[in-house]
């Protein structure tokens, strides 16, 4: 804003006729809330032009400093103030003198207040001159203590003395917004943790100086512009004018590169004006998915009035989506004790713009945010079985607010609540027991909505790890890639609490495996047949098997880049359409969780061999297999391509006060999980060893054993809204499905599901029945209705059950007729024992006929598949530096004579090659038809010339400990029919045709 005097007016008159309404009305907001701007008479020009009179009839009061400070409750007290301090210029040529008087501070005691002057009356002279000093210099100032522990007051005793710690911090320009240098007056705050602020990458001396050397010919390489502008080798007053040339020269920077500059290296005024000008072409959908790094960006602007805090009230006027998140990010960083004053001024500004209804809304969502907050602390306080009488009592009290009140959900505006369904409402188990809120939904057509409300723990951490993954299932999405992501919102509602949604039909890990009993994480079935449950049909089965597929390659390749630790089966969900995800991002950036002096975290992501189960359909590995490892490798390369942006939008949340990204090193973690110097094939057969080495680590499973333990709580069987047997969703009882008169088994059948198994069919005949009705059901079925029948009646005398363990082959014809025999013997003595128990639901469930019995097709079962013979398999082949990249990637539908599962490994030759000395081989895959290798054969030293008049010889053969190996296919390319100049992917089927080297 221009200065004094006739000029200075003429300025401002100007500055008003070239501006818009809205510009009009946020340059009156911040006049109200920062008093650097308060001194300039605008606002009745401003009213006249807008015609909002109305908007100072005591509104403005809700954005007033008073208001802001009612509305904020702080934790900590403010222990140190430095009452005065003053910075000293005689003229441009002088250096930069600090003189501090003295210091009062306050100690806070349990029972008294102690105050203590401390005086140095010290001055500190920087050597540099005020003239060298960019505009945008900041003048930080961190006041130690060191604390001296004795065990005894002799100045002889052994004392251990502390290293210094941070009583305060602050930051504040030497330069007012008018660029003059005075008296300040400032306040030390209390903070937790010092502000390091580095780059991401670290260019060497030599590096900057070539840069800046050679910036003019950088300018078809855009994405360069923030490389080149921290290379300048000064920022004073001489140096500006060639900066702001190249600036003004250097082609627009899309909005996501422009990110960059607005970052804590890039201070200068400028510099942060044309970013926000690049950026102003972000839609409304992506400005919201990147504003909470635009809100920390705030924090790195030296004055209040600059374009990001103009740009982003002025995108809130213009969104309710936007400005409802702002909203909610700005009133969870008043807690910020380092900048929590800046944002309160922020704040007020965009109450006292945003309209009173909108300040209505907002302000209904936060009295129904304290209510919540009021119940989660009172049931978290209390225990036992006074805990569920503090949930209905603070229910009821929040449902009074509901009595005068529809209200929207701080996790998403367009969900409208109109009351609480308090009979849903309960607690988790959980240390920091929170709420599970159940909301009746205001649109009649909207299903329930349920949201779990939390405090004592910070969720700004998960917000972060969920915002990663919606950008990544985003970016996948534009690339034609739907690996169909669950995607959850969760909010920070202030300082330890906060709210998440609850994604429906969804159960952990754990809970699915401990329906086999505590060992049920080493078991390779349950994930499957509780899919099975809830989708009895082949097609609704292939379909949620498709699903896990996708999102389980999203979901490894998301929390391998993010470092996501502390995984366990408690907080990795499935629903029952088959969608995998996982919740709870409390350890990140590979910050893994330790057991003792170990890493509970030994994978690099989560695949065990139950999800291989159903990534197969079945034990053994099959193209399906294959599906996802490529599914895994494209989604992984895709983020690669984005790795920049990644790391930029972790760099802005530096100072965000997160544990866990609080350095260079954080960053460091992301930026070497996405090889960034690494080719696509490269990283391609990187990926697929981190599969190989996840898929065969026992670490996982006995870490999902140890917490299955820990959680372990004797319950009985599930309660009521729980299926009381893993194979059946509901439960049926002898009232609905009548009296079992006759029951036996059968016979038995010999199945392919794809791995050979034998299923035992059961003959049910009730009473005013003509024809019995036959189910199926495996030996593993019976043997959980023997367990948990043993649950219900454990005084009952149960007839005995057949023994599991058989020596040698379990799934042959004799075994399956023994068995037969055995369970028909069992069934007969449990319905000939008392009622209680032949008649008891446990046992009605298991003999009601299932979907899957109706399907049944006769009596042999089904036959054996049959593969293609010599199967195929999958190349990619190109040509760089004088050198040959044969990628061997999947073989499918291998066959052999015998009918045992190969051992296949490929070897390759050049041809012609006398010698033999063009021979490549991969590793040996054990035991499948359908092994993936990606692999890489490198030919080097070969022009194209030379390969033109060469073909590549491929054999598939399988290793034998005790024959020969044998020849399983193989095939011959000609590379004069490819175009080496680009890399050409494809199938190729093999054919009988022997090598003949």
């Amino acid at each position: 804003v221009g200065g004094g005097g006739r000029e200075g007016t003429d300025a401002k008159m100007k500055y008003f006729c070239t501006v818009s309404p809205v510009e009009l009305i946020i340059m009156q907001a911040l006049c109200w809330v920062h008093d650097d701007l308060s001194e300039v008479d605008i606002g009745s020009y401003i009213l006249k032009v807008c015609g909002q009179e109305e908007v100072l009839q005591n509104k403005h009061c809700i954005g007033s400093h008073e208001y802001i400070q009612n509305c904020r409750k702080w934790d900590t007290e403010i222990k140190l103030q430095l009452l005065t301090h003053s910075v000293i210029c005689r003229d441009l040529a002088r250096t930069v003198s600090i003189y501090l008087v003295n210091i009062a501070s306050k100690k806070v005691g349990t029972y008294k207040n102690f105050f203590y002057l401390i005086k140095w009356d010290e001055l500190i002279i920087f050597p540099i001159q005020i003239s060298q000093l960019p505009l945008e210099s900041v003048l930080c100032l961190t006041l130690f203590g060191i604390l001296n522990q004795s065990s005894g007051s002799s100045p002889d005793s052994n004392k251990q003395r502390k290293g210094p710690e941070i009583l305060g911090q602050v930051s504040l320009p030497l330069f007012d917004f008018r660029r003059n240098v005075g008296a300040i007056q400032v306040m030390v705050c209390n903070v937790s943790y010092k502000l390091k602020l580095t780059f991401v990458y670290r260019l060497s001396k030599e590096d900057k100086e070539f840069l800046w050397e050679k910036r003019h010919y950088c300018h078809s390489h855009t994405s360069s512009l923030p490389k080149i502008l921290v290379s300048a080798p000064h920022w004073d007053w001489a140096s500006l004018p060639e900066i702001y040339s190249l600036l003004q020269q250097w082609p627009p920077l899309s909005p996501l590169a422009a990110l960059e500059l607005l970052d804590s290296k890039f201070a200068d005024q400028e510099v942060r004006n044309t970013a926000v000008n690049w950026i102003e072409t972000l839609s409304d959908d992506e400005l919201t998915d990147f504003l909470p790094q635009f809100v920390q960006a705030l924090k790195y602007e030296t004055y209040l009035d600059s374009a990001l805090v103009k740009f982003l009230l002025a995108r809130a006027l213009g969104s309710i989506r936007i400005a409802h998140y702002l909203y909610w990010l700005l009133k969870d960083t008043l807690y910020d004790t380092k900048f929590g004053v800046r944002y309160e001024q922020i704040l007020g500004a965009f109450l006292s713009v945003c309209g009173k209804r909108l300040r209505e809304e907002l302000e209904k969502q936060t009295r129904l945010v304290q209510l919540f907050g009021m119940v989660a602390e009172r049931v978290k306080q209390t225990s036992g079985s006074a805990r569920q009488a503090a949930l209905q009592n603070g229910m009821e009290r929040v449902q009074l607010f509901f009595l005068k009140n529809k209200c929207r959900l701080p996790l998403n505006p367009s969900l409208v609540a109109k009351e609480l369904n308090i009979k849903a409402c309960s607690f988790f188990s959980s240390n920091a027991v929170p709420l599970k809120v159940a909301l009746i939904n205001a649109d009649p057509l909207g299903e329930e909505i349920n949201v779990m409300f939390k405090v004592g723990e910070d969720l700004r951490q998960d917000m972060l790890a969920l915002q990663m993954i919606k950008i990544m299932d985003k970016i996948w999405l534009q690339e034609g890639l739907d690996l169909r992501m669950v995607i959850f919102k969760c909010l920070s509602t202030g300082k330890d609490r906060g709210m998440v949604e609850l994604v429906p039909a969804s159960d952990t890990l754990r809970k699915i495996q401990v329906e086999y009993g505590v060992t049920g994480s080493f078991k390779d079935k349950p994930l499957a047949e509780w899919l099975r449950k809830y989708n009895p049909t082949e097609e609704e089965y292939e379909k949620a098997s498709e699903n896990f597929i996708y999102s389980c390659a999203g979901c490894c390749v998301a929390t391998y880049v993010l470092g996501i630790c502390d995984r366990h089966n408690d907080n990795i969900m499935l629903r029952n359409t088959g969608h995998m995800f996982h919740i709870d991002f409390g350890k990140f950036l590979g910050h893994a969780q330790m057991f003792g002096s170990f890493k509970r975290d030994r994978a690099p992501f989560v695949l065990t061999s139950d999800m291989a189960y159903v990534i197969n359909g079945g034990e053994k590995p099959t193209i399906r297999f294959q599906l996802f490892v490529d599914l895994c490798c494209q989604a992984y390369n895709l983020i690669r391509k984005h790795a920049n942006l990644f790391l930029n939008l972790l760099s802005l949340m530096l100072s965000s006060g997160l544990p866990e990204l609080s350095g260079v090193q954080d960053l460091k973690y992301v930026q070497d999980a996405l090889q960034p110097q690494t080719t696509d094939a490269e990283a391609t057969i990187f990926f697929t060893r981190l599969i190989e080495s996840s898929l065969g680590s026992v670490a996982t499973k006995f870490n999902f054993f140890i917490h299955n333990l820990a959680q372990l709580r004797f319950s009985g069987l599930p309660s009521n809204d729980e299926p009381i047997l893993s194979f059946s969703a509901k439960t049926y009882s002898l009232k609905q499905d009548g009296r079992i008169k006759q029951v036996s088994v059968f016979t038995y059948q010999k199945r392919y599901n794809p791995d050979k198994h034998y299923i035992y069919v059961v003959r049910v005949l009730r009473e005013g029945q003509v024809e019995p009705t036959f189910v199926f059901r495996t030996f593993d079925e019976f043997q959980e209705l023997h367990n948990k029948l043993g649950i219900l009646f454990p005084l009952w005398k149960l007839p005995g059950f057949p023994n599991k363990m058989v020596l040698g082959r379990t799934h042959i014809k004799d075994v399956a007729a023994k068995r037969k025999v055995e369970l028909n013997s069992y069934i007969q003595s449990l319905m000939n024992s008392s009622s209680e128990v032949a008649e008891c639901d446990l046992v009605y469930t298991f003999f009601h006929p299932l979907l899957r019995d109706d399907k049944v097709e006769g009596i042999d079962g089904i036959a054996r598949p049959t593969g293609k013979v010599g199967g195929e398999v999958k190349l990619s082949i190109s040509y760089r530096n004088s050198t040959l990249f044969i990628m061997v990637m999947h073989i499918k539908d291998l066959v052999t004579e015998d009918g045992a599962d190969p051992n296949p490994y490929v070897k390759t030759y050049l041809l012609p090659d006398t010698h033999k000395t063009s021979k490549r081989k991969t590793k040996i895959s054990r035991k499948t038809r359908n092994p993936t290798f990606n692999e890489m054969l490198v030919y080097s030293g070969y022009s194209m010339e030379t390969l033109k008049q060469r073909e590549l010889q491929l054999s598939v053969l399988s290793a034998e400990s005790l024959r020969e190996n044998f020849f399983l296919g193989g095939i011959t390319l000609s590379l004069k029919d490819f175009n080496l100049s680009k890399e050409t992917v494809n199938w190729y089927r093999l054919t009988g045709k022997r090598s003949h080297i």
